[in-house]
């Protein structure tokens, strides 16, 4: 998750900000790098509505009959991260499953193209659906068994998508950031008014008409580079993934100090993205909401459950936060996840 009003306000809504703030510990389980010898991987990129190429990395088992229709699945990853960050996890863990899944780089974002960085709601949602496009013309893919993994601010696009794209059979989302409130409001323990936002809009303006007279873009949000800088628990929850080890990754020819950074001058197109607004066009088909007890972001996944159609489902892992289910092989329940899938797609 990535969005300006929480880096403002994460102090506030956590008492006393941090004084000397120490790299986390990867934890037991941690694998976001995993790989798995039962799984066949490849680079893919296929075409959008809007004339960009989305790209890929598809997950296969190994073994699959020749010609052999596999449910499939796409995964989005992290708002202001890149398939190898979560995305790839879940592909690489459906796939031992028997499915087909692609992690995809939403546009804008990784190895897909459009403007480096670019807030777009619309973009996102049409990542999945370009996707969806692509595996229908594949032949180890069944086109009626299609569904949606998205991960954090992913879970929100994922859901855009499923509302106006009936081929998309089932979502799940883990860690789920409905990124519209979070860009309107923050978070309930420390609510954005009104004059905050107007302040970020007219930030934004005031860049966009720089940019227009030939300035740089400006970058915001996003996880601090610096250890020093996470001074509330929040930040250093995501400086603990983004920026060691355990999670960091820097695309090939993309500067590290952009990465997970949303241009400002885009930043303020989550405030009119609404992606719990009828949320019943997606029924009958079912939706799957994952989240950790200790999540800061539990509150966008018990909220979407309350508004979604039946049949639904609500997940609460125990001892998890926010990024542990990006990567914690044993947090994560891949096994539900599955057999969520594979009854939706047995109906």
């Amino acid at each position: 998750m990535r969005y300006a009003a929480l880096t403002l306000l994460a102090a506030a809504a956590f008492g006393t900000a941090l004084a000397a703030p120490e790299t986390p510990a990867i934890p037991d389980g941690a694998d976001n790098f995993y790989r798995s010898d039962r799984v066949e991987t490849r680079k893919v990129s296929f075409p959008s509505q809007f004339g960009l190429r989305v790209a890929g990395t598809l997950c296969l088992p190994k073994g699959a009959a020749e010609g052999a229709r596999l449910p499939a699945l796409v995964v989005g990853h992290p708002m202001g991260a890149v398939k190898e960050q979560a995305a790839t996890l879940y592909a690489t863990k459906l796939a031992e499953r028997g499915f087909a899944a692609v992690a995809i780089d939403l546009l804008c974002w990784g190895e897909s193209e459009g403007p480096r960085n670019l807030v777009s709601p619309d973009l996102y949602a049409e990542s999945f659906s370009a996707a969806v496009d692509w595996l229908t013309t594949q032949t180890f893919a069944n086109p009626d068994r299609i569904g949606a993994i998205g991960v954090c601010g992913s879970g929100s696009f994922a859901l855009s998508a499923a509302k106006i794209d009936p081929r998309i059979k089932a979502v799940a989302t883990a860690s789920m950031y409905d990124m519209g409130a979070a860009a309107r409001h923050g978070l309930k323990v420390a609510p954005l008014g009104i004059e905050a936002r107007k302040a970020l809009c007219a930030q934004a303006a005031a860049q966009r008409t720089a940019e227009a007279n030939g300035a740089k873009p400006a970058y915001t949000g996003g996880t601090v580079l610096a250890l020093e800088e996470a001074r509330d628990p929040i930040s250093l929850e995501f400086y603990g993934w983004y920026r060691t080890p355990r999670g960091e990754f820097t695309p090939t020819g993309r500067p590290r100090e952009t990465t997970t950074k949303p241009t400002l001058a885009s930043n303020t197109r989550f405030m009119t993205f609404y992606p719990f607004e009828d949320l019943e066009m997606i029924a009958p088909r079912p939706v799957l909401f994952i989240t950790g007890d200790r999540a800061h972001s539990r509150e966008f996944s018990e909220e979407a459950y309350r508004r979604a159609s039946e049949p639904k489902r609500l997940i609460i892992v125990p001892d998890a936060n926010h990024v542990d289910l990006y990567d914690r092989t044993d947090r994560i329940p891949f096994g539900e996840i599955a057999d969520f899938f594979a009854h939706a797609f047995a109906q």
